[in-house]
Parts: C-alpha cells; structure tokens; sequence
C-alpha cells in the first residue's frame, strides 16, 4: 500500500472503463482497444499528476481486448512513471479482472463480485431443432476443420478437444497476468480455488489477495494525498442514439441483430446477479 503526503491541490486524472469489453454495438455499451486507447493517452497526459485511477465496472468479454487495454495502461504507467490506482463497483470479474489487474492497487467496495479468473465459450447447437423442421444442412469447405464447432452440426469430439486446448491456453495467460501483477499478495495455498474460474465479493477477496481493501475512490485518494484532492473524470462519449436509448428509442429503429446485442449483454451481466 503506498500512500503519499502533499500540502497543494493534487489532480488525479480518472478513467471509467465499463461494460462488456469487446464488440460495441448501437445498444450494446462496451469497451474496445480502439475505443479506449486514446482515451489511456489522455489519461497519463498530466504530467503533474502523481498517479491515476480506474474506475471499473465490467463482467468481462473478449480476453483479446482485455489484454490490450491491460497491456496499453501497464505500459503507460511504466513511461510516465505513474501509480495506478483501480477502483471496482459492482463487478471486476473475467475479462473486468483482467483490467483491475493493470493497477498497482485494486481497491473494492464489501459487495463488489471479483474473480472470475477463467475461460468461457457459450454456444448452442441446432441439430434436432434441423431434424425436427426437416431442414438438411448443406456445408462444403476446401479445408476438413473450415466447420469447426458448426451448431447446426452434431460436435466433434476432435472440435472440442481443439476448443479446450484453445481455452487452457488463454486461462494460462490470464494466470500468469495475475501472479506477475499481484505477486507476493496472493493467497498462494488457495491457488486452485482463485484460478477455479469462482467469483467473490469483499473481505472474501481480499483475503484471497485478489484486492487490497474495502475502499471507495474519494475517501481513498483524500487519505493518500490529502482533503484538497481533485478527481479528474475521462470518460467515453457515447453515440447520439445511445444518448438516445435513454430516451425510450423506438423499437421500429431496432432491428434483431441490435437486439440480440442487447440480450448477449445482459447474459454476461446476468451471470453476477445484476
């Protein structure tokens, strides 16, 4: 814990990274690398600053995106000289986790849900549905494995051995991202149980050493650099139409790909109760 004393006015220049990370979507909320780099720039651009703060929200996503927003901040930090300072409300779990992790301190209020540390690939399979409508499928490929994991086809156990491999080898990653981060703070004799893919809330977390304590990003950064600190947000600008949504868009704007976005979004938010 690293706590720093200061007579003047301190900015902390804060960015807010929330929703599901990967593919965004006119009514799907989320964070890219794309989206959110220049935003990292911005971030560090104080160079009176003596650190920054991450505001995270997520359930996870795309460990792909996950990673390079992670590795962009880590980076960041490292060139500017910089303490970064995360702060999880309801959720950092998955791919959320993943992001929490490019802090040098992970702060949690006593019911945010943390963890998460896995991999998952939720699919569906249409085979009997086909059968049922008495509809035949057609696929011609100039590569045997161009079907991988096709759901209209039955699965093959060479596919899903193939997708498991994939997994283990992400899980690795996500692992090793982990240990490297936190280090010395992690409960090591639970290890199976934090790298289960199982999620907690509070002192629970941190006894595992997934986070550093209970702390809200006003009260901690006024205890490490004093009452006259200033917090300096850096969010996102959302679309005119997802301004909008707000609004009660019309639902003959909307059409069942939007939708289906819509719903996949709040599958992942589903899966922590919220």
């Amino acid at each position: 814990m690293f706590k720093f004393f200061f007579s003047r006015s301190i900015t902390i220049p804060t960015l807010r990274l929330s929703g599901v990370i990967g593919q965004t979507g006119i009514l799907r909320s989320g964070m890219t690398f794309q989206d959110i780099n220049k935003l990292i720039d911005k971030l560090f651009s104080d160079k009176k600053s003596p650190a920054v703060a991450l505001i995270i929200n997520s359930p996870g996503g795309s460990p792909t995106q996950s990673s390079l927003i992670a590795d962009s901040i880590i980076l960041k930090a490292k060139k500017k000289k910089k303490r970064v300072i995360a702060f999880v409300e309801d959720v950092a779990a998955s791919g959320g986790y993943w992001l929490a992790c490019a802090a040098d301190e992970i702060y949690i209020d006593q019911n945010s849900i943390v963890g998460s540390i896995g991999v998952i690939s939720p699919s569906f399979g249409f085979v009997n549905l086909l059968k049922k409508i008495g509809i035949e499928r057609r696929i011609y490929t100039s590569g045997k494995s161009k079907s991988f994991l096709d759901p209209f086809k039955t699965e093959k156990p060479e596919d899903i051995k193939r997708l498991k491999d994939i997994q283990e080898q992400i899980h690795e990653n996500f692992i090793h991202l982990v240990k490297t981060r936190r280090g010395k703070r992690l409960n090591t004799s639970q290890d199976k149980e934090i790298f289960s893919g199982l999620f907690w809330i509070g002192r629970k977390a941190i006894e595992l050493g997934l986070a550093d304590g209970i702390g809200h990003i006003n009260e901690t950064l006024q205890n490490k650099f004093g009452e006259k600190v200033k917090i300096k947000m850096i969010e996102q600008k959302k679309s005119f139409i997802q301004r909008k949504l707000s609004s009660n868009l019309p639902t003959s704007l909307i059409d069942s790909k939007q939708l289906i976005e819509h719903l996949e979004e709040k599958a992942y938010w589903s899966r922590y109760g919220l």
